[in-house]
C-alpha cells in the first residue's frame, strides 16, 4: 500500500531571463520517504529544491505541500526546513543555542526548548556537546548540529542540499548511515540533493535522475541500476558497458542485434523496435563472465573475444579492461580466495546471459 503524497509538483518550470533551467516538472513525493534528486552539475536539481523551499518562485506551475498550494508562500510559511552544504551555523553561539535558535524565534518556553534541544542532540549523538563552540567541532559533528537545528522545528519535509560534500569519504559513509537512522527514528520526509551516485543508491527509497532541467527516470536504486531507460541513465548510475548495433531480427521473446560480426540476443520485454533500427546495449561489468580463450572454440552468441588490457586491484574486487574488436569492456569480479587474477595480454572471452543486457533506443 502506497503512502499519501506530501509534496506534489505540477508543470513546474523555472527560467532566469531567457534561460530555462527546469522544464515542466511533474513529481510526487510520498510521506516519510527519502527521495534523492540526482544528476550532474547544472541539471536543475538544486533549483528544484529551492523552489520547494520557497527560496525561488516558479515561473510556471504549482508546488503543493500537504494538499496546500504554497507556490506563492515564503519559506517561513512552508512546513519545510533546509540543511545546507556549508552548514550555515552561527559561530558566536554554542551548539545548544544553535539548535535552539528557531525555537526561540517561535517564543517557546525555556523548559520546553531545553527538553526539545536535548532530545534532538541525543538523537544525533551529540548529547554531551551542548556547550561546545562550533569551531571546536569536526566537520561531521558540525553537520549533525545542522541536522539537529533543522529537525528540532519538526518540519514535515527536510531538504538536504549536498550536505556531505565537504566531508571525506569515510566520514561521508558514516554520516549516510546516521542519516538513515535519524530518518527511521523521526519519520520525516527527506528530499536529498547530490551528484554522487553512491550517496543516492545507499540512502534513497527512490531516485529522481535529472538531466538538463528534465527528469530522465524515477525509481528505486535497484530499478534504476538494473533497468535504465536511456543511455544517460545507464552511464550515470554505475559503471556500464555500452555496445552499439542494429536490430537484425525480432520475435516474441528475443530481439536479435548485430554487433560487429556477431549477434547479441536480448529479451524483447515489449520493446518497440524494428529490423534495421540502430540501438544500444547496456551490460554491467559484474554481469560478464570472462574465461581464458584457449580451448573454447569459435565465438558464440552473446560473447566477444578480446585481450586483457589493464588490471586494477581494488582490495576485495578486481576490475579488468578487455579490448575487443567492438569496444573495450569493463569486467569486475570478486577477488578469489587464492588471489589468482588474469594478467595483461591474456586472450579471453567475455560472455553474458541474454537477460543481463538492457536494450536502449535513446
Amino acid at each position: 500500500m502506497s503512502l499519501p503524497n506530501i509534496v506534489e509538483l505540477y508543470g513546474v518550470t523555472k527560467a532566469f531571463g531567457a534561460l530555462t533551467v527546469l522544464h515542466d516538472i511533474d513529481l510526487s513525493i510520498q510521506q516519510g520517504e527519502i527521495l534523492t534528486l540526482l544528476g550532474p552539475s547544472g541539471c536543475g536539481k538544486t533549483t528544484l529544491m529551492r523552489l520547494i523551499a520557497g527560496f525561488e518562485p516558479t515561473t510556471h506551475g504549482r508546488v503543493i505541500i500537504e494538499g496546500v498550494d504554497v507556490s506563492n508562500l515564503s519559506p517561513d510559511q512552508r512546513p519545510v526546513n533546509m540543511v545546507f552544504q556549508r552548514y550555515a551555523l552561527f559561530p558566536h553561539l554554542d551548539v545548544f543555542d544553535n539548535v535552539a535558535f528557531g525555537l526561540r524565534l517561535k517564543k517557546w518556553p525555556k523548559d520546553r526548548i531545553r527538553e526539545a534541544v536535548q532530545h534532538m542532540l541525543h538523537l544525533v549523538q551529540l548529547g554531551e556537546y551542548g556547550s561546545r563552540w562550533i569551531h571546536e567541532l569536526s566537520g561531521g559533528q558540525a553537520q549533525r548540529v545542522a541536522l539537529a537545528r533543522a529537525l528540532v522545528n519538526a518540519p514535515k519535509v527536510l531538504l538536504l542540499d549536498e550536505p556531505l560534500a565537504a566531508l571525506d569519504l569515510k566520514i561521508r559513509h558514516h554520516m549516510l548511515a546516521e542519516l538513515k537512522r535519524i530518518h527511521r527514528e523521526t519519520g520525516t520526509t527527506f528530499i536529498y540533493v547530490t551528484h554522487d551516485q553512491d550517496e543516492a543508491t545507499i540512502l534513497s527509497d527512490r531516485i529522481v535522475l535529472m538531466n538538463r532541467g528534465r527528469i530522465e527516470q524515477i525509481g528505486t536504486p535497484e530499478e534504476m541500476y538494473a533497468h535504465p531507460r536511456s543511455l544517460f541513465c545507464a552511464r550515470f548510475l554505475g559503471e556500464t558497458n555500452i555496445l552499439s548495433g542494429a536490430v537484425s531480427a525480432c520475435d516474441s521473446d528475443l530481439t536479435h542485434v548485430a554487433v560487429g560480426r556477431g549477434t547479441v540476443k536480448v529479451p524483447a520485454n515489449g520493446s518497440a523496435v524494428s529490423v534495421g533500427q540502430n540501438v544500444s546495449l547496456a551490460i554491467r561489468p559484474e554481469a560478464l563472465q570472462v574465461r581464458r580463450r584457449q580451448g573454447l572454440g569459435e565465438t558464440t552468441e552473446n560473447a566477444l573475444d578480446g585481450v586483457v588490457e589493464d588490471v586494477v586491484f581494488m582490495g576485495s574486487r578486481v576490475v579488468y579492461s578487455i579490448r575487443t574488436p567492438v569496444e573495450t569492456l569493463k569486467f569486475q569480479e570478486t577477488r578469489s580466495v587464492d588471489g589468482s587474477m588474469l594478467a595483461p595480454g591474456e586472450e579471453v572471452r567475455a560472455s553474458w546471459r541474454p537477460d543481463a543486457a538492457v536494450l536502449l533506443t535513446q
